[in-house]
């Protein structure tokens, strides 16, 4: 393109574990975003994140030089916490160069303001998760977490994806997509009529209106399989599959 862009993904889950989601990022950093004028990251970047001390493990540090290589480049590095990565900090936005977004960040876009979200508070049909979050996303809670040796906090975080694995089994697929009215009170409450998100795995570009006004919700991909990105500039947005 030769106008300016900007690029959103979500919910890549990298872990050294999955070696061919890992190499679509490393080759997305280096042939597609070095062209872009930023890159939002909207949460669960990794699988999991227990601390800013992980950076010292071999992976991680590669990723974090990837991103501070990319944005050494000049392009404008945006982060956002999902639900697997929520305790992301300053030493990980120092090591890549990140600006770290509040959970509902409104940016204007090419001149549109734009309501950039994870997207697990959409999903409030899932009682049990909302439960969750709040007990993890309180402060308390957190520095209880951090201040375990590392080791424990790696096993208790294996546990606790095991067990949200085990969980969604037992869930209607509806019950852990945004709800209808989540969506509808998030564009009156911050005034916008375009919303990006992740956490859904569910990629799609949705119509509505809300209050007489038209609006679209861009979901972002996963990249547990292909993997792909929402590129946006003053021509609107579209959604790209990886190949």
């Amino acid at each position: 393109m030769n106008t300016p862009f900007s690029l959103f993904i979500s919910d890549l889950h990298l872990t050294a574990e999955r070696p061919a989601a890992n190499e679509r990022f490393f080759r997305f950093l280096a042939e597609t975003a070095p062209a872009a004028e930023a890159l939002y990251i909207l949460g669960d970047f990794f699988e999991a994140w227990v601390g800013d001390d992980a950076l010292a493990d071999p992976f991680h540090a590669q990723v974090a030089a990837a991103l501070r290589h990319l944005v050494a480049r000049g392009v404008r590095l945006h982060v956002m916490h999902g639900n697997r990565d929520f305790l992301l900090g300053e030493a990980f936005t120092h090591a890549t160069g990140a600006s770290l977004l509040p959970e509902q960040a409104v940016a204007n876009l090419y001149g549109r303001p734009t309501l950039l979200l994870h997207g697990d508070v959409l999903c409030t049909d899932d009682l049990d998760y909302q439960q969750f979050r709040r007990l993890v996303r309180d402060p308390d809670w957190q520095a209880s977490f951090l201040a375990r040796p590392l080791p424990e906090r790696l096993a208790l975080a294996r546990q606790l994806r095991e067990r949200s694995e085990q969980v969604k089994g037992d869930k209607r697929p509806e019950i852990m997509d945004a709800n209808p009215t989540a969506v509808q009170n998030a564009f009156r409450q911050h005034d916008v009529a375009r919303m990006i998100h992740g956490h859904t795995h569910r990629p799609a570009h949705h119509r509505l209106t809300v209050d007489d006004r038209a609006c679209e919700r861009w979901v972002l991909p996963d990249w547990y399989d292909t993997g792909g990105y929402l590129i946006c500039s003053d021509a609107g947005c579209r959604l790209v599959d990886l190949e």
